[in-house]
């Protein structure tokens, strides 16, 4: 029987009504104008609506939500939201009441880990290291055909690991964490500085000295066009990318390592840095065997795991 998927970020939310194999039979997306958790179930409810109406006939059994954020694992309560401003909002229970039907909601990238692995790149594999680079960092562990999810629901924070003590404040309140060097926001954030200093001519050239027009793949084409301000941004964020994920592998020791998000799928050089990191730094032994693909469901990825994790 289908469920009902939402994905939740932090301009919209999608809903989408998936059957049993992972295939999305209608979805709508509403666009969030306002942030606060009671607006933001209001909108929710709205693209649920607009995703059952569209499936005239079809019941559907349960629903899963996909949230950036840490969210504690039985509770559904998401402790930190950093692109939403939450803390401690009840989103479980809230949409629960809300949509009158029981709501799991668990984290973004474990509902992509899952849709990958059930409708995308890792079909056929057990044990799977998911990696995600957009706005932030995100990743999720499957091991022995199980979402790892921890004691306390928040298992597979990668982004949130130490690379600088001490270091840059990373949008969940903590300093020096991976997601503060190499998520997008912050790449942009790090380009932006160096433009506006007036230390880089190429990058002042590519976004037309505009700081607004700044991407992080503005920032890679800088770096190998040899600016050095921008080469040294974009080979550190590679750098610590290639050496965390190496180190994940070297633990986890997965079949299967899938990289996706938007900063890895237009910047080729970054997803180098990594490929090349796993091959140099990952022992020996847990790459023998390791295939690296490529997340094959796109931005339908945490819609659909959503969805099959509300099942």
């Amino acid at each position: 029987m289908p469920t009902l998927g939402i994905d939740l970020g932090g301009t919209n939310a999608r809903a989408a009504v998936v059957d049993e194999h992972g295939q999305i039979l209608t979805s709508t997306k509403v666009s969030l104008t306002e942030r606060s958790p009671a607006a933001v179930v209001e909108v929710i409810a709205q693209a649920v609506a607009g995703a059952m109406v569209a499936a005239p006939g079809v019941e559907v059994r349960g629903c899963g939500v996909g949230a950036a954020g840490q969210i504690h694992r039985d509770s559904g309560i998401i402790a930190v939201a950093p692109n939403l401003g939450w803390r401690n909002v009840p989103l479980a229970g809230m949409l629960t009441e809300r949509l009158g039907r029981p709501v799991r909601v668990v984290n973004d990238l474990a509902a992509a880990a899952w849709g990958e692995l059930n409708a995308g790149a890792g079909r056929g594999a057990h044990d799977v290291y998911v990696v995600f680079v957009g706005s932030g960092v995100g990743s999720s562990i499957i091991a022995n055909g199980q979402l790892v999810r921890g004691g306390g629901g928040v298992a597979g924070e990668l982004g949130h690991t130490k690379v600088v003590p001490g270091g840059r404040r990373c949008g969940c309140g903590e300093l020096g964490c991976l997601e503060a060097y190499v998520g997008g926001h912050n790449l942009i954030a790090l380009a932006r500085e160096l433009l506006v200093s007036g230390r880089s001519t190429v990058l002042a050239e590519l976004a037309e000295g505009d700081p607004a027009r700044l991407t992080p793949l503005t920032l890679e084409r800088a770096a190998e066009a040899g600016d050095p301000g921008s080469r040294e941004i974009h080979e550190r964020a590679g750098q610590m990318l290639g050496m965390a994920i190496a180190n994940m592998v070297t633990v986890l020791n997965p079949a299967r390592l899938i990289l996706g998000g938007g900063v890895l799928m237009n910047c080729p050089g970054l997803r180098r840095f990594i490929v090349e990191g796993v091959q140099a730094l990952a022992s020996t032994t847990s790459r023998e065997g390791l295939l690296i693909a490529e997340a094959e469901l796109g931005d339908d990825s945490g819609l659909i795991g959503a969805a099959l994790l509300g099942a």
